[in-house]
């Protein structure tokens, strides 16, 4: 009796400690037949407000049960600089790359990029290395172009971040796509060897190299928090002895 006892608290115990985790989270699953309403009130289009969450700026909470429908309804809000912080680092961590695994060894590598700037990463100690490898025809790759240029702009007086974007595409294809879709990474074209030294296979990849050459994160694909892990990574990285 005593250790059916103890059995049943400590099952509830582990319910209520999950429970608290995800606070912050609807609990309920949302998709495109979910109710979403806006701050303005009105009921938002799946394509909309999945498009929102898409950009790192807003958040989902529960607004409980829709009267009309018995479904369960949610708010969709912009996040301050805080609540962003709070709310991204109690979701789950972005899908971690097979490529660039935490704590690994980065093995640099030389590259000109589209401009003629020359690099030269396996003599970049010191420097904190953003990379992301993409191609124009990516979903998630183009979408997420606009984020990657505010984290750009951020550090732009930073002369120890160095962007770099690994393009698939070819330098020709690439300058007709930047023409109406501006990407500030420093871009290396014909980057299709340096995906395939790197076994990458999902697009986009994002790795952040230390300032001691190791991996400080590598994740693939495009999650609501994938902006704010990338930003983690950079400033852990910068005020890392």
């Amino acid at each position: 009796m005593l250790k059916k006892l103890l059995f049943i608290v400590f099952i509830f115990a582990a319910l209520v400690g999950k429970a608290q985790t995800n606070t912050a989270l609807p609990k309920n699953k949302i998709d495109e037949n979910s109710i979403v309403r806006g701050e303005d009130g009105m009921v938002y289009p799946y394509a909309i407000w999945k498009k929102l969450m898409s950009t790192g700026k807003y958040g989902l909470r529960s607004r409980g049960t829709n009267t009309d429908s018995g479904n369960p309804e949610y708010l969709v809000y912009e996040l301050s600089a805080e609540q962003k912080a709070t709310y991204f680092a109690r979701m789950a961590k972005p899908r971690i790359s097979d490529s660039f695994k935490e704590n690994d060894d980065f093995k640099g590598f030389k590259a000109t990029d589209m401009n003629g700037n020359k690099f030269d990463l396996r003599e970049a100690r010191g420097k904190v290395i953003v990379l992301n490898f993409w191609f124009i025809n990516c979903p998630p790759c183009r979408q997420e172009i606009p984020q990657l240029n505010e984290l750009v702009a951020e550090y732009k007086n930073n002369p120890d971040v160095i962007f770099l974007a690994i393009a698939t595409d070819e330098k020709y294809d690439l300058k007709n796509f930047l023409k109406t879709n501006p990407y500030n990474y420093n871009i290396i074209d014909g980057g299709s060897y340096l995906a395939s030294k790197y076994g990458v296979k999902l697009y986009p990849t994002h790795a952040i190299i230390d300032k001691n050459g190791k991996v400080k994160f590598g994740t693939v694909g495009l999650a609501s928090n994938t902006i704010y892990w990338i930003k983690k990574s950079i400033d852990d990285s910068l005020a890392a002895n």
